[in-house]
This record gives structure tokens, C-alpha cells and sequence, in this order.
């Protein structure tokens, strides 16, 4: 917790579960990430956190957007960003959103299939476009599906389609995982997007770019390594499947810009037990999966909690939210360590909650409001 944080939770007016971002740490995560790849431009994935003021700062520090919707487009136009600072990064579009955002001035799209490229040559003539490929997301604590991408084999043939349509076969994608821990997961990836470009090449296409896609950690209950040490691996990686020529790169992140820069207050609603004889207790807070902590699905992301009992005796917990659907329960499997001593009323900080919380959030189930946001 910055001093920033400590001092506005001390003076804040009581109104419920929030999650409170430092704009400095954001600040210094991006600077990070500039200097471990400095020859690499950075792409912010708005859909980490699309707090107008998160935005605007980036914006000031050079930074360019990944955008998954014409609305995330719209927030960083707002921000007097150019949309030659934009990729349309999701490669599930709708064509009249394609169209939007070609109009509005964006130009890079991704694909992963043929549909998808028809779609941009129909109403974004002369687009740039990036295939996103498969990957191997072991060593990532939130491993993406097969939902996004194409094996590796086909891209170059979806390129080759882009180009005959009159597109710019631009270059290719990956993810290799939110929350990677490993800095030589990159590896592999690199290799595949290498093999691309050669069988391109041979088909008379020049790629220019890979999109070396997010994944960079914050720290949850484990340190994970510096921007530095990925950087290294990556350019080292780069350096042995590319030689000499390496391409134009840019990476997208989006947990390791925010994640470490906010915090959630939460209030313990109801300590209990399932029967007598019972020595489990359940801890139910007024935030849960549906207030913002839908990470917390399968136990993936496993979130620092800090209470103000801290140092007294501790037992293990099931941590659940406040709605009436049973599926809204966040530790059950392992359980947390909680304070005997910790008591209904008792407020528990939640760190790294700055990426992907509010996003989350859900409108009103339940009646409960949306989670508040506040960026200092």
C-alpha cells in the first residue's frame, strides 16, 4: 500500500467495496516496461483498466492502446491519443465495427481466420493486419483457450489471404498467458513466429512486426521477476530465431501496468460456522466474484490479504461475497489464513486489485452497486 493509497482510505467517506489505483505506480510500470525493451513499443490493454485517468497518463507518457471494442477506441481518442496509436486487437469483430474504426482512423487489426480477414478487406481497404497463433501457455497462472488464434501452420496462408484481398500482411500475434511467471515462455512462441515469416517470405510477403502480446506478472502471494529479466529473455530469444533481422516489435500489457497499482477495501458482513462441531469458518465479504474478483474463479489468481488483526493467531477460511448465488465463493479449495481474533465490521485490504476488477464487475446483480473506482 503507497502513502497515497494509506492516506485517502483514512480519509475516505464510507461507501462500500472499492478499489483505489496510484497513478505514480502506474507511472513507473510503464517507464519499466519502456526501458526493458527499448527498441519495443508498448500497447496498454485497456481492458486491464479503462479508468479515463489511467488513460490519460499513459497517454502523456507516449504510450499506444491494444483496444478490444470501438468503445475502448472511443476512450482513448478521448484522451487526444492518434489512432495511429490503436491496434484493434480482438480478433473476434463485428464488420460494422471494423468500418467504425477504420473511419475513426485505426488501421492495425488482428485476425486469426480467413472470415475475419474478408471482414476488415470488405470495409478497411489497405489495413494493416497481424495473425494471431496459438501458444503454449504453460507457467501462466490464467492460461488462455484455444478461443483465440490459429495453429501456427495456417497463418501463413491466412497472410497470404490478407494480401490478395489488398490488405498489408502486417506481421503475428501471441499470448503466451496472463500472469506468466516463466521469462522464457516467449521462446517458443518467438520460434513459431519466425517459421511465419520465412513462408511468407517464400510466398513474396514481407512481415514487419510480431506483437509480443501481454502476460507480465504483478506480484500476488509470490515474487515474480523484474520488466528487466523478461526483457532480456525476450531479446535473447529474438536475437536467436530472427539473427540479425529482427522485426518491429510491440507488447501489450495490461496486469503488469495496473495490477500492483491498486488495492480493494472490503468489510467482513459475516463470520460463521455449518454446523456445531464445525472448526471451518466462513468469511463472507461485501465484494466477491461478481463485485470485481472474477479472477478468483478455480482459485487462479490468488489475491494478499491484509486485515488490521494481522500478527494474532490464525485458521483457515473459506472467503466468500455477499450474493445469493452459490457460485460466489472465492477460496473454498484452499483455504486463506485468516485471524481468529478477526471480527464482523473488520475492514480487509485486498492488494494488486488494479487490473481487471472493475471490469469485472457486474451491473447490479443482485442489486448490489458496481464497484467503485477511485484513481489518485
Amino acid at each position: 500500500m503507497t502513502d497515497r493509497i494509506r492516506e485517502f482510505l483514512r480519509t475516505r467517506r464510507e461507501d462500500g467495496p472499492c478499489v483505489v489505483v496510484d497513478l505514480d505506480v502506474v507511472r513507473t510500470n510503464y517507464l519499466s516496461f519502456a526501458r526493458a525493451l527499448p527498441d519495443t513499443r508498448v500497447f496498454y490493454a485497456v481492458k486491464a483498466n479503462p479508468d479515463a485517468a489511467i488513460l490519460t497518463a499513459l497517454e502523456e507518457l507516449g504510450s499506444s492502446f491494444d483496444c478490444a471494442s470501438t468503445g475502448e477506441i472511443d476512450m482513448v481518442l478521448a484522451t487526444g491519443a492518434g489512432a495511429d496509436r490503436i491496434s484493434f486487437g480482438n480478433t473476434i469483430k463485428k464488420e460494422r465495427d471494423i468500418e467504425r474504426a477504420f473511419k475513426l482512423g485505426v488501421r492495425l487489426f488482428a485476425v486469426d481466420s480467413y472470415e475475419e480477414v474478408e471482414k476488415i478487406a470488405r470495409v478497411a481497404p489497405g489495413a494493416k493486419v497481424f495473425c494471431r497463433i496459438l501458444c503454449d501457455g504453460a507457467g501462466a497462472e490464467w492460461p488462455l483457450s484455444r478461443k483465440f488464434g490459429c495453429e501456427p501452420e495456417m497463418a501463413a496462408d491466412v497472410l497470404e489471404h490478407a494480401h490478395r484481398l489488398g490488405l498489408a500482411a502486417y506481421g503475428v500475434s501471441f499470448h503466451v498467458g496472463s500472469q506468466q511467471k516463466n521469462v522464457h515462455a516467449w521462446d517458443g512462441a518467438l520460434a513459431s513466429a519466425a517459421a511465419i515469416f520465412r513462408a511468407c517470405a517464400e510466398r513474396g510477403i514481407s512481415l514487419s512486426m510480431v506483437n509480443l502480446g501481454g502476460g507480465f506478472p504483478t506480484r500476488y502471494l509470490q515474487d515474480v521477476p523484474g520488466a528487466i529479466s523478461y526483457g532480456e529473455a525476450i531479446f535473447a530469444s529474438l536475437r536467436r530465431h530472427f539473427g540479425n533481422a529482427i522485426p518491429e516489435t510491440i507488447m501489450e500489457p495490461g496486469r503488469g501496468m495496473v495490477g500492483n497499482a491498486g488495492l480493494i477495501e472490503t468489510e467482513v458482513v459475516l463470520i460463521s460456522k455449518k454446523s456445531e462441531q464445525d472448526a471451518m469458518r466462513w468469511v463472507y465479504l461485501d465484494i466477491g466474484k461478481f463485485g470485481g474478483l472474477a479472477e478468483t474463479m478455480d482459485e487462479a489468481i490468488r489475491y494478499p490479504l491484509r486485515t488490521p488483526r494481522d500478527g494474532d493467531d490464525t485458521a483457515p477460511c473459506v472467503l466468500a461475497g455477499p450474493t445469493c448465488d452459490s457460485a460466489d465463493v472465492m477460496y473454498e479449495k484452499t483455504p486463506v489464513e485468516l485471524p481468529l481474533s478477526l471480527s464482523i465490521g473488520d475492514k480487509i485490504i485486498i492488494e494488486a486489485c488494479g487490473a481487471y476488477t472493475t471490469t469485472y464487475s457486474a451491473v447490479a446483480f443482485n442489486g448490489f452497486p458496481p464497484l467503485k473506482s477511485y484513481v489518485i
